[in-house]
């Protein structure tokens, strides 16, 4: 299982950083619309969606959303003199309710899931609250101070990236190595308490290296860490959602399509939490 990860890591990452760094804004929300829709996809049957038809019409439902939110506004429009548009504004301020909500309903459970596991529409609308405010999130990072600097929103993207990728090795070794106390067994075996330490720590030290390089000024280190800090907790409760959505569907993984990782909503359900938290606190705290 380590070795297949590690080759799909290897062919994912230049893939990723192709997107963020390589292709232009209007081509780059096209590839994460196109990710959204895998992610639908695979979203269908944690709703107890079967059929093909069924599912099609979901996805379709989210890509639809999803274009008429880029035909509206295109994504060269999102920020107006580093002031967000009031749609997306809203658009991810609906997504952190959703994962402050999410948050209580992993915490409440099993019990929780008697508030939504009957109803097969409530599991849909979670859907839509889970990818939606993360594909807008991921649009207005990327266009950040797009006209001056075109990079820049890629690289505040590629630090978001990288603390849910820290968090993600590190608890996995971490676990694998001194995973004692388990974390949440009702929602997910597998995760300990020793994992998550490991996982923060190791996502802690992405932040002070990129506090170094970029010499973040000293008067923005607390809202820089904290920051850093809450997307990264936010991003472990991203996990643990879907992981309780699928024991309550019987689904394993979401999908097949990624060696060692599962499907394609396995992979991004880390940010799908962490990009709507991220983009907020950096209006507050650093903008």
């Amino acid at each position: 299982m380590l070795k297949q990860r590690l080759i799909t890591a290897l062919i994912l990452l230049p893939l990723a950083l192709y997107c963020v760094f390589g292709l232009a804004l209007e081509w780059f929300a096209v590839a994460i619309t196109v990710v959204m829709l895998g992610a639908a996809w695979e979203w269908s049957p944690i709703m107890g969606l079967r059929r093909p038809l069924s599912k099609a019409l979901y996805t379709a439902s989210v890509g639809t959303a999803l274009v008429a939110l880029q035909w509206c506004l295109p994504l060269t429009e999102i920020w107006q003199d580093k002031q967000l548009n009031p749609i997306y504004f809203w658009i991810l301020v609906s997504g952190a309710i959703w994962w402050a909500i999410a948050i209580v309903l992993v915490l409440n459970y099993p019990n929780s899931r008697r508030l939504w596991a009957r109803t097969r529409s409530i599991a849909g609308v979670f859907g839509y609250l889970t990818l939606i405010p993360a594909a807008a999130g991921m649009f207005a990072v990327r266009s950040l101070d797009y006209a001056n600097e075109p990079l820049f929103g890629g690289f505040v993207l590629l630090f978001i990236l990288l603390l849910v990728w820290a968090a993600d090795v590190g608890a996995y070794f971490a676990g694998v190595r001194y995973g004692r106390n388990k974390l949440m067994p009702a929602v997910s075996p597998g995760k300990t308490m020793e994992g998550l330490c490991g996982g923060i720590a190791l996502a802690f030290v992405v932040m002070m290296v990129v506090a170094q390089w970029v010499q973040v000024p000293a008067e923005q280190y607390s809202g820089f860490y904290f920051t850093g800090l809450l997307t990264v907790v936010v991003s472990v409760f991203g996990d643990l959602t879907e992981s309780m959505f699928k024991r309550c569907a019987g689904v394993k993984d979401s999908g097949s399509l990624l060696p060692g990782h599962g499907g394609l909503l396995d992979r991004i359900d880390s940010l799908t939490a962490a990009l709507p938290v991220f983009t907020l606190a950096y209006l507050w705290l650093l903008l």
